[in-house]
């Protein structure tokens, strides 16, 4: 287990799930959607500047590394809330502050310096592992999912089981996310669900 990774993700179960709530998620979410939209397009843009910022200084602005983390966090509890995790009927807050309270969590030690050679591989090249493993996670996910929504709607409660194999992934996405996409870590992430 990595505990120390830089890219720390969280999750708590909120449990007992309401039975019905997940059918409308995907309704309930659409302000955040609307805003992550134009938030990972800004996300896309600060990521080419910070790119930049690397190469020739070999460090992240400060500023700029405050925005990325933001998004991360936001699309983390959206997803924490909707149909990535179903682990909450919090309705998430629109914030890309740390928010602490909520279940779903996600920080970045700010990285004093950064490579300036690794970054113009870490992202396509380095990562190509992750992505095809995550490739075959996601299709776990996917039924695994089917089993929880079932589970929630009959129940009102999430297996265990299967909470902790979709959080694993999507702490494991997390940390891709900030290695290849934000750029935020030079730390090769760890082949793991655990945190």
């Amino acid at each position: 287990m990595d505990q120390n990774y830089p890219v720390q993700v969280r999750a708590r179960l909120d449990e007992p799930l309401s039975r019905w709530l997940w059918l409308v998620k995907w309704l309930l979410a659409i302000p955040h959607y609307i805003v992550l939209f134009f938030l990972w397009i800004a996300f896309f843009v600060v990521t080419v500047i910070a790119f930049f910022a690397i190469l020739f200084t070999g460090r992240y602005p400060r500023s700029l590394f405050g925005f990325n983390l933001g998004v991360l966090r936001w699309s983390w509890r959206v997803g924490y809330y909707t149909y990535s995790a179903l682990g909450t009927d919090r309705y998430p807050p629109f914030s890309l502050g740390e928010e602490p309270d909520y279940p779903a969590t996600l920080d970045v030690a700010y990285p004093e310096r950064l490579s300036r050679g690794l970054v113009l591989v870490k992202w396509w090249l380095l990562a190509i592992p992750h992505y095809i493993v995550l490739a075959f996670l996601y299709i776990g996910v996917f039924f695994a999912l089917i089993g929880a929504w079932f589970a929630i709607l009959f129940t009102g409660r999430y297996p265990r089981g299967i909470f902790t194999f979709v959080e694993g992934v999507y702490r494991w996405q997390n940390r891709v996310y900030g290695y290849a996409f934000a750029l935020v870590t030079d730390r090769y992430p760890p082949f793991q669900l655990k945190p």
